[in-house]
């Protein structure tokens, strides 16, 4: 198949949804489909590139369009409703690469709808988050876990957020971008049952059965994000060393995340302080504006680890920890420490219940409840056989997290779509 996947994220840039496109385009690649990637260009970046065998298009936007107007090289994010510059650079991407089938996630995803005018292409949309239905993303409004998208609540949160014009234009974009967007969808892919669970709540509710022309039903399908086989072991970098003599000599316990305040970072502090003679904590990851300004004694910050740098702390490491207060949609470094035979604690409501199974992989506490987190790591700094067993135990259920097990199932989504493509072009 010609596989076209669009992506609000891409590395170089760290994080989740950025190693899931790459990954997902890599294992599809060496599959023997012919896959391209589009996403948002970035300062410097060239507009084509070759990674592993993906030809990987970065597409500008109407700020970044200018030549010379962009000096720095950041990571830019994608307007919540069709950019026009993206929209054209999108069309000059899909005459080039003809694809059959168009797998999309995030806010890229409104100008692409707008660059399909006029096609009938396949589109598959991804929900790695609450992009579809939250201006911010995570379904938390001021540290609380929110109840579904109302205009009035919103505008309100929105403009606390971002600030008023940026949150307003964001939420109404949203709101209405669902009639440009869904005239075009073929299927809706969740990576999580409870992110199915939030789209069909607040996304698709309003198409039961299609997608608003009455000619189609959207396909829903749920697929967890996943990670390499355990046989693919690519060798580690030349700079590995350099990352791990930044680690305590001593066995600790391991945050892997952004250091944001929905990442329940300031309650895992709390935690920590409470525990009875805790081992080092260690938080890997990026340094955000709530960034807390405090970390107690024995806590370690290490900002911007690659991703071989963090597999190869999970060994070291006693178990890990993720108190996250926004429902997280999966979170892919809670299976990939279990791959590495180690417990984990978790938080609920979210994606992490697909993944931990309390009591036997590790714990799941309750979203923002310090003392039940406490509880649970001094369960784990205290008994090595608790710790060997969950580790055990979320050994071998990492295995369902696995490109072996996830890949045919999007093999066999995109096949579903080009059929009932197909299928309406005849009946047309």
């Amino acid at each position: 198949m010609r596989i076209l996947l669009v992506s609000d994220y891409y590395p170089p840039f760290i994080g989740g949804a950025h190693r899931q496109t790459q990954l997902l385009g890599q294992e599809l690649q060496r599959r023997g489909h012919e896959v391209s990637v589009a996403t948002v260009w970035y300062g410097g970046a060239a507009e084509i590139a070759d990674d592993g065998g993906v030809a990987v298009y970065r597409v500008k936007q109407l700020r970044t369009a200018l030549p010379g107007l962009v000096r720095d090289q950041r990571q830019r994010h994608s307007t919540p409703f069709p950019d026009p510059v993206t929209v054209l650079a999108l069309r000059r991407v899909i005459r080039r690469v003809r694809p059959e089938v168009i797998h999309a996630y995030g806010w890229l995803t409104y100008s692409l709808a707008a660059a399909l005018v006029g096609q009938d292409i396949p589109l598959l949309i991804s929900s790695r988050d609450y992009a579809y239905s939250c201006a911010n993303r995570t379904m938390v409004a001021w540290d609380r876990l929110c109840t579904g998208p109302e205009l009035p609540k919103c505008l309100r949160c929105t403009a606390h957020h971002f600030g008023p014009l940026k949150g307003w234009i964001s939420t109404v974009s949203i709101l209405a971008g669902r009639a440009v967007l869904l005239p075009k969808v073929y299927g809706v892919h969740s990576i999580s049952g409870y992110v199915q669970q939030i789209v069909e709540r607040d996304f698709l509710r309003v198409i039961p059965e299609s997608n608003g022309t009455g000619r189609r039903p959207v396909v829903r399908e749920v697929i967890p994000s996943f990670r390499e086989d355990d046989e693919a072991n690519p060798p580690p970098p030349a700079d590995l060393d350099r990352y791990l003599r930044q680690l305590p000599s001593e066995p600790f316990i391991l945050f892997v995340g952004a250091l944001r305040a929905v990442k329940g970072v300031r309650q895992l502090l709390a935690a920590y302080e409470r525990l009875a003679s805790p081992p080092p904590l260690v938080l890997i990851g990026t340094v955000e504006s709530d960034t807390p300004d405090y970390f107690p004694p024995g806590a370690l910050v290490l900002p911007d680890f690659p991703h071989p740098a963090v597999m190869a702390a999970w060994e070291r490491c006693l178990f890990g920890v993720f108190p996250s207060l926004l429902p997280e949609p999966l979170g892919s470094v809670v299976y990939e420490g279990m791959s590495r035979g180690k417990a984990v604690i978790g938080s609920t409501p979210g994606g992490h219940a697909d993944m931990i199974v309390s009591g036997e992989t590790g714990f799941l506490v309750p979203a923002g409840a310090v003392e039940p987190l406490a509880d649970a790591m001094q369960k784990l700094i205290d008994s090595a056989d608790l710790r060997e067993r969950f580790g055990q135990a979320g050994r071998e259920r990492a295995r369902l997290f696995t490109a072996s097990r996830a890949v045919p199932g999007f093999e066999r989504l995109y096949e579903r779509l080009i059929q009932l493509s197909s299928s309406r072009r005849v009946t047309a």
